[in-house]
């Protein structure tokens, strides 16, 4: 990891993005962000015991088509790209004196802008799992099997926008040829950690080495 300032790990929900990008950021003494936090769009339409779903977010994946819901996402994070790089590039440049290195994660690193990056000192890594393992975690974490039938129609929308989102990504790190790793056996977020540095600590270029999927 000498040198390596910047991690980048991208993929769609419930691959494990977020507790394995906190798990890097501990094992290197890195700052941790997510692109969450920089620019909200419509998140997981189901609640929690500290979180109601907004009407609106309830309406957008239960009103939008699956098109309409990809279009939607990806024109956000276009959108959001001119931040990401902003704080890619102010961390990868910093220099050993301007402060720690930084963990990023979100579905908004998206693989083609992450491959374009030329700054230096900058490592990138997707997760990605089967879509049964994806669909599986993302009713249990909504309490699908409880759910009245027009409570799961956004749960529904909102697993079909992944599927697909997920889809395109695997697309296009393929035709890339990037770094991914697969999650879908639930390994420890520590173990996943240390597969994230070992790939980052051997790319020779944002987002590439020699090892591709794994």
């Amino acid at each position: 990891m000498d040198g390596v300032r910047v991690v980048l790990i991208g993929g769609t929900s419930h691959t494990g993005k977020s507790t394995v990008a906190r798990a890097v950021a501990d094992r290197l003494g890195f700052a941790y962000r997510s692109t969450d936090g920089l620019a909200r769009h419509p998140g997981r339409p189901w609640p929690t015991p500290e979180w109601r779903v907004p009407p609106h977010v309830a309406a957008h994946y239960r009103s939008l088509t699956v098109d309409e819901l990809i279009a939607s996402v990806l024109d956000h994070y276009a959108r959001l790209w001119p931040r990401i790089g902003e704080l890619v590039t102010g961390h990868a440049l910093a220099g050993p004196d301007g402060g720690g290195g930084l963990v990023l994660e979100g579905s908004a690193l998206w693989p083609a802008r992450v491959a374009g990056l030329t700054v230096p000192h900058t490592a990138a890594v997707w997760l990605t799992a089967d879509e049964e393992v994806l669909a599986a975690r993302v009713r249990a974490a909504a309490g699908y099997d409880r759910m009245e039938a027009q409570e799961r129609a956004p749960v529904d929308g909102f697993l079909a926008r992944m599927l697909r989102f997920q889809s395109l990504l695997l697309g296009t790190v393929g035709r890339l040829g990037l770094d991914r790793l697969d999650t879908s056996d639930g390994r420890a977020a520590d173990a996943l950690a240390g597969e994230v540095v070992a790939v980052a600590a051997a790319q020779h270029a944002v987002g590439r080495s020699d090892a591709g999927s794994r």
